[in-house]
C-alpha cells in the first residue's frame, strides 16, 4: 500500500511541476523564455519596431519565478525599458526615429551591462567588451531581427520607464 501511494505521489509532483504556472514560460531548461538581445534598429526594421510594439513580448514581473532567475529578470527588463523608449522615438519627427531607437538600443543595453556587472553572477558576454565590439556583439545572435509581432499577443501594460532623454543633436 504504501508503494502505491508512494508511486501515485511521485507522478503527481511529477505533473504539477511541469505545469505551466500563469504567465510564466520556459524553455526546455525550465527557465523563463526571454529572446535576448534585441536587434539593433535599422532601416529595415523601424516600419516594425514602431508600429508592431503591442504584438512583441513585455516580462512583467508575474513572468517570472521568486528565485534563481534573475540573469532573466535583467534581460526582460532591458525589453521592457526598450521598447517603452522606441515608443517615445516613434512619436517624433519621422527623420529623427531612426537615430533616436539606435540612441535607445544603446542606452537600454548599456543600462543592462551596468545592472549585470552590479551582481555576484558572471555578467553576459557582450557586457564585457567596450565600444563597437560591444555593439556588434549585441547584434550578432538574434531571435527576432526583424522585431515581427507574436501571433495572438497583446502586450500587458508596463510602468513607464524613465532614464532615456534623446538629444536631436546627435544625429
Amino acid at each position: 500500500m504504501t508503494l502505491i501511494g508512494g508511486i501515485t505521489g511521485f507522478w503527481i509532483i511529477a505533473l504539477l511541476s511541469s505545469a505551466d504556472v500563469g504567465e510564466t514560460k520556459r524553455n526546455s531548461l525550465n527557465e523563463p523564455d526571454v529572446p535576448f538581445p534585441p536587434a539593433s534598429p535599422t532601416a529595415q526594421n523601424l516600419d516594425n519596431i514602431c508600429n508592431l510594439g503591442e504584438g512583441r513580448p513585455r516580462y512583467p514581473s508575474s513572468f517570472f519565478p521568486r528565485s534563481r532567475v534573475s540573469h532573466f529578470r535583467r534581460r526582460g527588463n532591458a525589453i521592457n525599458r526598450l521598447e517603452w523608449w522606441y515608443s517615445l522615438c516613434c512619436s517624433g519627427q519621422i527623420d529623427q526615429m531612426l537615430c533616436c531607437a539606435q540612441h535607445a538600443w544603446k542606452e537600454s543595453l548599456s543600462q543592462f551591462c551596468t545592472e549585470e556587472f552590479s551582481t555576484m553572477t558572471a555578467a553576459y558576454v557582450c557586457c564585457g567588451k567596450t565600444g563597437d565590439a560591444r555593439w556588434t556583439c549585441f547584434d550578432r545572435e538574434l531571435t527576432n531581427p526583424n522585431y515581427l509581432p507574436k501571433p495572438d499577443y497583446t502586450a500587458p501594460p508596463i510602468p513607464e520607464q524613465p532614464g532615456f532623454i534623446f538629444n536631436v543633436n546627435t544625429c
